[in-house]
């Protein structure tokens, strides 16, 4: 009965044990058991991800990997940016050093602002981080899924604190404000979207040197906020080729040398560069 009772516990307990010849234990090895796997199904991606059925995936292979045009949205999408007072924080005030639009002959997709290297940069509402990673442009850069189906993006980083998955609330520090990618001078570059496509930041929030607040509890969301995006699509741009010259490409588009100058900011004695891409409408 002894030797019975001692197999019995031996097994519970998840031991090997192995006998001599004369029946008498001569080694005891305790087996650490495996996890056990955790499968995650749709249910559990809807439960935990924030706007999972919106976006229908959380994608994390691209910054802006899903886009659906809202250049020819039909209906005004309402969305609840606020339930209470604690459900927004700035992401950091500071002087407002180039707005939401063209810069330079180049759509600007966000707002600047100034900013010190190490300054922390905080996240404007609850969500998920999708993106944390170093960008060629962005430097290193974070965007967080929000519950209200908004992103934004934190970029020019000088470090990042939070990891892809994480969930973050709501002002918590999410990176250190930095010059990183292709950035002149320290500045926290941050986007507003909306299934991919951009948002003035300016529609939704109040901004200037010394405050960062939110306009309204609602925001009413229609076409009128893409107007810019559908302004960029219509422009047109000419690759720039072996042989090419700006009299060779307003003599291919019917445009003069003196408009592609204008439209691309350059001077007649510009040497072009193959690949270079040059608006010509």
């Amino acid at each position: 009965m002894k030797g019975m009772f001692l197999v019995s516990l031996l097994l519970v307990c998840n031991i090997v044990f192995s006998f001599s010849p004369d029946s008498a234990i001569v080694s005891v090895e305790k087996i650490e058991p495996k996890p056990a796997m955790v499968v995650w199904d749709i249910n559990d991606s809807l439960y935990h991800i924030p706007s999972f059925d919106l976006y229908c995936g959380f994608d994390q292979t691209k910054i802006w990997g899903m886009k659906v045009d809202q250049t020819k949205k039909k209906d005004t999408t309402t969305i609840k940016l606020l339930h209470d007072s604690c459900d927004f924080h700035s992401p950091w005030i500071g002087r407002l050093t180039s707005e939401y639009g063209w810069r330079n002959n180049r759509p600007h997709y966000g707002i600047d602002l100034k900013l010190s290297t190490g300054d922390s940069v905080q996240s404007v509402f609850d969500g998920m981080i999708r993106i944390s990673r170093y960008s060629a442009s962005y430097g290193h850069v974070v965007v967080i899924r929000h519950l209200n189906g908004l992103e934004t993006l934190y970029a020019h980083l000088s470090k990042r604190l939070v990891k892809e998955g994480d969930e973050i609330h709501t002002g918590e520090v999410l990176g250190l404000g930095g010059n990183t990618g292709r950035s002149f001078g320290s500045h926290l570059h941050f986007e507003t979207r909306y299934l991919g496509e951009p948002i003035n930041p300016r529609s939704i929030f109040e901004i200037n040197d010394s405050s960062f607040t939110i306009k309204e509890e609602l925001l009413m969301l229609n076409a009128s906020h893409f107007t810019f995006l559908k302004e960029v699509r219509r422009i047109k741009y000419h690759r720039v080729r072996s042989g090419d010259s700006l009299w060779r490409i307003s003599k291919k588009y019917g445009v003069s040398i003196s408009k592609l100058c204008r439209l691309n900011g350059i001077s007649r004695k510009k040497t072009l560069r193959i690949g270079e891409r040059l608006r010509y409408n």
